[in-house]
């Protein structure tokens, strides 16, 4: 029953006691590595919601990413500003995708499950992605959380299998309207 409390409190951060818990809690976030190992989530409902279980195996990394569009350099050689390709171009990727990505990079044994939104401020946004360690006994043995342990889904955060990939490459669409989308939107161009 508690979960629907913390759930709640999430659901409108601003207007709940989650705003003086943020303000306080990204002071010290500020000061920590871009990633950074946690004991437990900072969102238990969200993360039991996303497959997390407190046992062997699981892992919460905290990450934090820089906010808004590509960090694009400007070309030395001339050319009219309008085709310098720096302004107005976006990253194909999500934030949230950006962090799992980094998250599965400095943890290269664990595979990525899930991650949501833990805070922001002007300069960064901060979510935690819920890692499995495919090798590990008490995963081998569960049967909820054992399909991670497949060699098909080695490197899942890295070919879009996670749900922020999905979403990204639009997979959250069926039928009318989403014939571009699969397999992909490169093979579907190339038709």
């Amino acid at each position: 029953m508690a979960y629907k409390y913390i759930a709640e409190a999430w659901a409108n951060p601003e207007k709940s006691y989650i705003k003086e818990l943020l303000r306080r809690r990204l002071v010290a976030w500020r000061k920590q590595k871009a990633v950074t190992r946690v004991e437990k989530p900072t969102r238990l409902d969200r993360a039991r919601k996303l497959g997390y279980r407190a046992k062997q195996g699981f892992i919460i990394v905290r990450v934090r990413v820089r906010r808004g569009g590509l960090r694009k350099t400007r070309p030395r050689s001339g050319r009219r500003p309008k085709r310098m390709g720096v302004k107005k171009y976006k990253p194909a990727k999500s934030l949230r995708l950006i962090a799992e990505e980094r998250a599965a990079r400095k943890f290269p044994n664990l595979e990525v499950l899930n991650s949501y939104w833990v805070g922001e401020d002007g300069r960064h946004k901060w979510f935690e992605v819920i890692m499995v360690d495919p090798h590990h006994p008490a995963v081998l043995s569960d049967p909820k959380i054992n399909w991670i342990c497949q060699s098909q889904h080695k490197g899942r955060v890295f070919r879009g299998l996670t749900s922020a990939g999905k979403k990204v490459r639009g997979l959250r669409r069926k039928g009318r309207g989403a014939e571009k989308m699969r397999p992909s939107r490169k093979a579907a161009r190339s038709k």
